[in-house]
C-alpha cells in the first residue's frame, strides 16, 4: 500500500467532521489499517500524526479545537480498555471511514472564542464513562470569565477513579469515585456546571478568576449557589481562603437575585404588597426571627430557603426550624421558598402563597407580634 492508495470508498465530503479525522488505533485496525502502517503514516512529514497515545489525526496540520477536544475523549475512553488486551472499546468500534492518507481532509473552522464548528454534525459520538470538564466545559458552555478553548492548553477530561490513565499532550485526566450524568454541548459529553466549576477552580489561584466564574455561574442562569457550594465541599476547596472570600461573594449574590425574582412574584402573579425584609417580636419579649416578606393581616410569613450545604448547615437548618415552630405555635404560617423553586416554577409558589393568605380567614387570629424593619 502506498500513500496514493484509498483506504476508503467514501468520498472526501465525508469527513468534514472531526469524529472522522481523529480515530483510534482500533478503528484504523477495523478498516484494515496496520499499526506498522499507521506508524509508517505517522513518521514526520508523513500525512497522519499521533495526536495522543493510540489516538491518530488523519491530516498533517495543527488540529483544530474540535479535534483536540475529541482526542482527549477518544484518549480518555481508550483507557477503559484492559492493559494490553488488544480490544477496542465502544468508540473503537463506531464506524467512521478512514481517508486517502495521500490528500488529507481540511479541517472545519471553529467558531467564535475557540468554540468547536457545528457543520455537518452527524451523530454526536459516544463516549463511555468520560466526560469533558474544568475550564474547557466552561467555555463550552459559553462563559464569557473562561479562556477560549483556543487559549487552554490542556483539556480536562472526567473519568472513573480507577480508569488506568496519566495526563499526557492535551488531555488532562481528573478522576472522581461517581460520575455524573453529563449535558450533551455541541454534540460532546459536557460535566455539569457545578461540577466543572469545581475542577476548573482546582487549578486556578487567582481570586479575581475564580470570583468572576462563580458570579457567572449563577448570574448567567447556569445553577443555583447551593450546587456549586455542594461540589466546592465534595471537592475540598472551602479551605481555600481565596475560595472562601468568592464563595461568600457568590452567596450574596444568589440571594440579591433570588430576593428580585421573590418581588417579581409578588407583582406579577397578583398578591397583595407584603411588608419586606422585616423582624418579628413578641411584644416585650424576645425576638422571633427576620422574615423576607411578612402578610401581618393573614399572619403569613415567607422565607427565602438560601442555605448553602456548608460545614454548619445542620445548624442552620435547626435554627430554620426552630424558628418555623415557634411562629406556628403563635398562628402565624411560614412558606418556604427556595431560588431554585422560583426560578424553576414562579406560578407554582404564587398559588402557595395565595393557598396561605386565602386560608387565613379559617384559621384562629394569630398572636400578636410586633413587626419591625430590618
Amino acid at each position: 500500500m502506498n500513500h496514493n492508495t484509498p483506504l476508503s470508498p467514501r468520498p472526501l465530503r465525508h469527513l468534514s467532521d472531526a469524529q472522522r479525522r481523529v480515530l483510534t488505533s482500533g478503528q484504523l485496525r477495523a478498516h484494515g489499517v496496520s499499526a506498522a502502517e499507521t506508524n509508517e503514516h505517522c513518521r514526520p512529514g508523513g500525512p497522519w500524526q499521533q495526536l495522543l497515545p493510540g489516538v491518530v489525526l488523519l491530516h498533517p496540520g495543527p488540529p483544530t479545537t474540535e479535534e483536540r477536544l475529541h482526542a482527549a475523549l477518544l484518549y480518555a475512553t481508550r483507557g477503559g480498555q484492559s492493559a494490553g488486551s488488544g480490544g477496542s472499546s465502544s468508540s473503537d468500534n463506531a464506524a467512521a471511514p478512514v481517508p486517502n492518507p495521500g490528500i488529507p481532509p481540511q479541517p472545519t473552522s471553529d467558531g467564535p472564542h475557540g468554540t468547536p464548528g457545528t457543520a455537518n454534525s452527524p451523530t454526536p459520538p459516544h463516549y463511555p464513562d468520560a466526560m469533558i470538564t474544568g475550564l474547557a466545559a466552561l467555555a463550552l458552555y459559553g462563559f464569557s470569565s473562561a479562556p477560549s478553548l483556543r487559549a487552554l492548553d490542556t483539556i480536562d477530561v472526567l473519568v472513573p477513579r480507577m480508569r488506568r490513565l496519566r495526563d499526557v499532550g492535551c488531555a488532562r485526566i481528573i478522576r472522581t469515585p461517581a460520575l455524573p450524568h453529563p449535558a450533551t454541548v455541541t454534540g460532546l459529553p459536557v460535566a455539569p456546571v457545578p461540577r466543572a466549576l469545581a475542577d476548573a477552580v482546582a487549578g486556578l489561584s487567582d481570586a479575581g478568576a475564580v470570583r468572576r466564574l462563580l458570579t457567572e455561574a449563577v448570574r448567567g442562569g447556569h445553577c443555583e449557589p447551593a450546587a456549586v457550594v455542594r461540589e466546592l465541599t465534595a471537592a475540598r476547596l472551602l479551605s481555600r481562603p481565596h475560595v472562601v472570600d468568592a464563595v461568600d461573594s457568590l452567596l450574596a449574590e444568589g440571594r440579591a437575585i433570588a430576593e428580585g425574582r421573590l418581588y417579581r412574584m409578588v407583582h406579577e402573579c397578583g398578591l397583595p404588597d407584603p411588608v419586606w425584609n422585616v423582624d418579628l417580636r413578641l411584644p416585650g419579649g424576645p425576638h422571633l426571627g427576620g422574615l423576607d416578606a411578612y402578610w401581618p393581616e393573614h399572619a403569613v410569613a415567607l422565607e427565602l430557603d438560601t442555605r448553602a450545604p456548608r460545614q454548619d448547615d445542620d445548624a442552620l437548618w435547626s435554627e430554620y426550624a426552630r424558628k418555623r415552630e415557634i411562629l406556628e405555635r403563635l398562628g402565624i404560617t411560614v412558606v418556604h421558598v427556595t431560588p431554585r423553586k422560583l426560578r424553576d416554577g414562579m406560578e407554582q409558589q404564587a398559588t402557595v402563597v395565595r393557598t396561605a393568605l386565602m386560608a387565613s380567614a379559617d384559621r384562629d387570629p394569630a398572636a400578636y407580634v410586633v413587626v419591625l424593619p430590618r
